[in-house]
Parts: structure tokens; sequence; C-alpha cells
């Protein structure tokens, strides 16, 4: 495929192309608070550090959310970035009390 894009796994276009790039790499918790903890195994390979920002990227049917897709925002390709940037939570104007929406 040539293009004068370059393709990333971030690319969702792309990786939907081929479903078998897709694993379950673990199964995590959620905390009472709404935490999680992203194993050691899987930050190694993803290559995170602390500090690192990741993207929550949902995908929805009918809806409701049915998948999750985590990135490293600065991997982002740039369709998923502009959507991310214009549709994130803190992309809304501060209320009168200083907070968001």
């Amino acid at each position: 495929m040539t293009s004068s894009k370059k393709d990333t796994c971030c690319d969702l276009a792309v990786a939907a192309k081929d479903p078998e790039a897709y694993h379950v790499e673990a199964i995590v918790s959620v905390d009472e608070r709404g935490q999680m903890v992203l194993p050691k195994n899987i930050r190694a390979k993803f290559g995170v550090k602390p500090g690192d920002k990741l993207a929550v990227v949902t995908m929805e049917r009918q809806g409701k959310v049915c998948c999750l897709h985590i990135f490293k925002a600065e991997e982002l390709s740039g369709e998923a970035r502009n959507l991310v940037r214009s549709s994130g939570p803190d992309r809304s104007p501060p209320n009168k009390a200083g907070g968001r929406d």
C-alpha cells in the first residue's frame, strides 16, 4: 500500500482492516473510584511511562459504547487526533465554579 500519509497502528481505519491484530492482553478490574491499573507487562510492551498521556477512544453501536481503545496521545493518527481534540471531555469551557460540565 502506497500512501503519502504514514500508516500507524493507531490509525483506526487501518486497524479495522486487520482484525487479527487485536488480542486480549489482560483483564483488569475497575475500583470504586473508577480507576484501573494497566498491568506492568502491558505498560512495558506499549512503552508507557509515568506522566504519559493516553487517549481513550470509544466506539458506539446503537447508542451504547461497545469498545474502548487506548492510544498514546502523541501517536494518534491525524483523523483520530482531531476527533479526540474536538470531543474530549476537557475541551468544554469551564463553568462558573471553574470546573467542567
